[in-house]
C-alpha cells in the first residue's frame, strides 16, 4: 500500500513536471508575439498622422482662459487638419452653377478613371478610412455621399456655391515590416507638407532630406520636418537641404517625425535630382492622409476656390447696385470679386494693397472674371484717408499692356526713390558685364547702361523681384481718399492668421506679436471709420482665432466712435463672439463682447461642424458724425 502511494506520488510529479515542461514554450512563443505587437503598434503609431500644435506657453494659457481649456484643445486638433472639403464659388458672370456642377463631375469622373487612385475602401490594401471624426455630420452635405462629390450650396442666397467633398484621414501602409529596412523617405518642409494636405504636390523646394539610392519611380513615404526651439531661443528645422537619411535613430528629427507622416507617393526623379533641380514636381502624391481635390487652372474666369466664411464676409457687407465701395486690403481679390458678382458688376469697387504685385494679382483676377467694376491702387491702408488736396475721387486714365493684355492703370513714376537709390543702382550695375538684347553693350570690359536698364532696375529695387515683374503690368499710386467718400467698406485685416488650417506650427506667436496685430489693426479701422459715410456700412474681419484681434477690436470700435453700432449679419452661419475680459500678468485688461453683443458677431470655430476655417466677422453701420 505504502508503495503504490509512493508510485501515484512519482507519477503526479512526472505530470506537473511534463505540465510545466509543455508550458515553458508557450510563454517564450507568448512573449515573442508580444514583443512582435508591441513593435508593430510602435510603428503603426510612428508611420501615422497625429500632430501635436506647439504653442508660446503664454499664448496657450492666453487661449485656454478665452476658451476653455477643452474647447481650446479641440481647436488645436482642428487648425492641424485641412477641411474635408473644397469650397467653390461659381462666377455667374460667366456660367451657371448648374453647369459648373456638371463640368466639375465630369472633372473628377476622368481624373479618378485616369489616375487610378484608390477608393476609400482601401482596395489596394494601402489605404482604409479611419474613423472621419464628425465630418459625415456637417450640415452643409446633406444627401452628398462619398469623396468627390459635388453638391450645391443650400443656404438661401448662397447658391452659387458649390462643394466638392473629401476624406480622411486615412491610415496608409507604408509598407513597414520588423524583418525588413525601412521605407524609403522624403522629409518636406513644414510649409509644403501643409500644402500637400490642401491637394497639392510636393515640389522641389520643398524637399529638404531623402534616403540614399532613391530613384525616380521609388516609392517614398513623405513626412515633414515642424520648426523646433533651438538653444538660442529660436525656431528652426535644423537640417541642411539635401541629408541623407539612413532609416536609422540617428536620423535628424527621427523621433520628432512621430505621427507626422502625410502620406505616400512616387519620387519623380533620383535623389540627386531632388537636390540639383530649382523647380518642378518632386514626388507625385499617390496615397494622402487627406484626399482632396486640386482645382489649380480648373475652369479659370469660371469659379473661384474660397473658404466659406470669406464668402460670407462679401455677403455680410451686403454690398448693392451703385454704389461706391471701398475693399482695404484688397489682395488676393477674393472678396473684392464676391462684391463685384452680388453688384452684378454695377457700380464701383475700389481696391487697394500696398504691395504692386498684389494689385497686379487683383487686376488679373478681375480680368479672368470679366469684370469690369474693380478699380485697383497701391496704397497703404494706413495712409487711406487723403491729406490735404491729394485725393482719388476717380481713376485716370488705363492702357492695355502689351505683353498681358490686361487693363492695367498707368502708375505716376514721380514718388521713385531719388539720387541716393539711382546711385547705388548703377554701381551694381556697372559691376557687372551684361549683354541684355542691345540694350547694353559689352566693350573692353565696361557696361553701358541705358536710361531703360535704370528704370528697370529702380522698378525692381522698389517692388522686389517678384513673379509678376516679367508681364510689364503697371498700376496706379494714390495718394489717399476724401473722408465720407464710400457706401460701405470691407477691411479684412492683416492679422496672425492663427484660424488658417492646416497648421502645423504656431511656436513664434506670442502674447506681445498679439497684441501688436491688435494695435496694428486699430489703426486701420480708424481709417475705415473716416471713409464710410453716415448711414454706410463697415465689415471688419479676420482669420485668426485671437480674441484680442476680434472681439477686442470691437469693444474698441464701440466705445471710442460712439455713432457706430453694431449690426445683424445675413447669413448667419458662425457662432457667438466672447464675452468678458482677460487680464494679463502684468495687469493689462482687454476687453471682449458684452452680453447681448455676441450674436451680433460671426465667429467659424475650425472645430465645429460646418469644419470651416477659424474666423471672424463684424459689421458696424455708421451712424450722424455730427457732435
Amino acid at each position: 500500500m505504502k508503495k503504490e502511494r509512493v508510485t501515484l506520488t512519482l507519477l503526479k510529479t512526472l505530470g506537473s513536471c511534463r505540465r510545466r515542461f509543455h508550458k515553458t514554450p508557450n510563454v517564450a512563443a507568448t512573449h515573442r508575439h508580444q514583443t512582435t505587437m508591441e513593435e508593430q503598434q510602435l510603428h503603426s503609431d510612428r508611420y501615422s498622422f497625429n500632430p501635436t500644435l506647439k504653442w508660446n506657453p503664454e499664448v496657450h494659457n492666453y487661449f485656454a482662459k478665452a476658451y476653455g481649456v477643452e474647447r481650446f484643445s479641440r481647436i488645436s486638433i482642428a487648425l492641424t487638419r485641412p477641411s474635408r472639403y473644397s469650397c467653390i464659388r461659381v462666377n455667374t458672370m460667366r456660367s451657371t452653377t448648374d453647369a459648373v456642377v456638371e463640368k466639375l463631375r465630369a472633372i473628377l469622373k476622368e481624373s479618378s478613371s485616369g489616375s487610378g487612385d484608390v477608393s476609400e475602401n482601401g482596395a489596394n490594401g494601402n489605404l482604409a478610412l479611419v474613423e472621419s471624426e464628425d465630418g459625415d455630420s456637417n450640415p452643409l452635405r446633406g444627401d452628398c455621399i462619398g469623396a468627390g462629390a459635388v453638391s450645391k450650396c443650400q443656404i438661401p442666397g448662397m447658391e452659387y456655391v458649390v462643394f466638392v467633398w473629401g476624406s480622411g484621414p486615412r491610415h496608409i501602409n507604408y509598407g513597414y515590416a520588423p524583418d525588413l529596412p525601412p521605407p524609403k523617405e522624403v522629409i518636406v518642409s513644414r510649409k509644403c507638407a501643409e500644402a500637400v494636405l490642401r491637394g497639392a504636390q510636393a515640389y522641389v523646394p520643398g524637399v529638404m532630406a531623402c534616403s540614399a539610392h532613391v530613384e525616380k519611380g521609388d516609392t517614398v513615404a513623405v513626412s515633414v520636418a515642424v520648426e523646433q526651439k533651438g538653444v538660442d531661443g529660436g525656431w528652426g528645422i535644423g537640417m541642411t537641404r539635401g541629408t541623407v537619411l539612413q532609416g536609422s535613430q540617428a536620423d535628424p528629427y527621427y523621433f520628432e517625425r512621430n505621427g507626422l507622416y502625410i502620406g505616400q507617393g512616387t519620387a519623380m526623379m533620383s535623389r540627386a535630382g531632388l537636390f540639383r533641380v530649382p523647380e518642378g514636381v518632386g514626388v507625385e502624391m499617390k496615397n494622402r492622409v487627406y484626399e482632396l481635390h486640386s482645382f489649380h487652372n480648373v475652369l479659370e474666369g469660371e469659379i473661384f476656390l474660397q473658404n466659406l466664411p470669406s464668402i460670407v464676409a462679401a455677403h455680410a457687407l451686403d454690398p448693392q447696385k451703385g454704389e461706391r465701395i471701398l475693399d482695404m486690403c484688397a489682395a488676393p481679390g477674393g472678396k473684392t470679386t464676391a462684391i463685384a458678382i452680388l453688384m452684378k458688376d454695377e457700380g464701383e469697387i475700389i481696391a487697394t494693397d500696398r504691395s504692386h504685385n498684389k494689385v497686379l494679382d487683383i487686376q488679373k483676377r478681375a480680368n479672368e472674371m470679366g469684370l469690369s467694376c474693380i478699380k485697383t491702387f497701391k496704397l497703404d491702408a494706413l495712409k487711406s484717408v487723403s491729406r490735404g488736396n491729394h485725393t482719388n475721387a476717380s481713376i485716370g486714365p488705363s492702357s492695355c499692356d502689351a505683353n498681358n493684355g490686361m487693363a492695367n492703370k498707368v502708375s505716376d513714376s514721380s514718388n521713385v526713390q531719388g539720387e541716393g537709390i539711382l546711385s547705388i543702382i548703377e554701381d551694381r550695375l556697372k559691376t557687372e558685364v551684361m549683354e541684355e538684347n542691345g540694350n547694353g553693350e559689352k566693350a573692353n570690359g565696361k557696361v553701358y547702361l541705358s536710361k531703360a536698364d535704370i528704370r528697370k532696375s529702380m522698378r525692381r529695387a522698389r517692388n522686389g523681384p517678384g513673379r509678376n515683374q516679367s508681364l510689364g503690368g503697371r498700376v496706379d499710386g494714390s495718394k489717399g481718399f476724401s473722408p465720407n467718400s464710400f457706401d460701405r467698406v470691407l477691411l479684412d485685416a492683416p492679422c496672425s492668421a492663427l484660424g488658417l488650417r492646416p497648421r502645423l506650427f504656431a511656436g513664434e506667436e506670442t502674447v506681445e506679436s498679439l497684441r501688436n496685430h491688435g494695435k496694428y489693426q486699430r489703426r486701420m479701422f480708424d481709417q475705415a471709420v473716416q471713409l464710410a459715410r453716415p448711414g454706410g456700412v463697415i465689415v471688419y474681419s479676420t482669420c485668426t482665432i485671437n480674441p484680442g484681434e476680434n472681439e477686442a477690436l470691437v469693444r474698441y470700435a464701440l466705445d471710442k466712435y460712439k455713432y457706430l453700432s453694431l449690426a445683424p449679419q445675413h447669413p448667419r452661419l458662425g457662432g457667438p463672439g466672447l464675452v468678458g475680459s482677460c487680464e494679463f500678468p502684468n495687469g493689462y485688461l482687454e476687453e471682449w463682447l458684452r452680453p447681448g453683443e455676441e450674436n451680433l458677431v460671426q465667429r467659424f470655430d475650425p472645430s465645429s461642424p460646418l469644419d470651416t476655417i477659424g474666423f471672424f466677422i463684424a459689421k458696424f453701420v455708421v451712424g450722424s458724425k455730427d457732435g
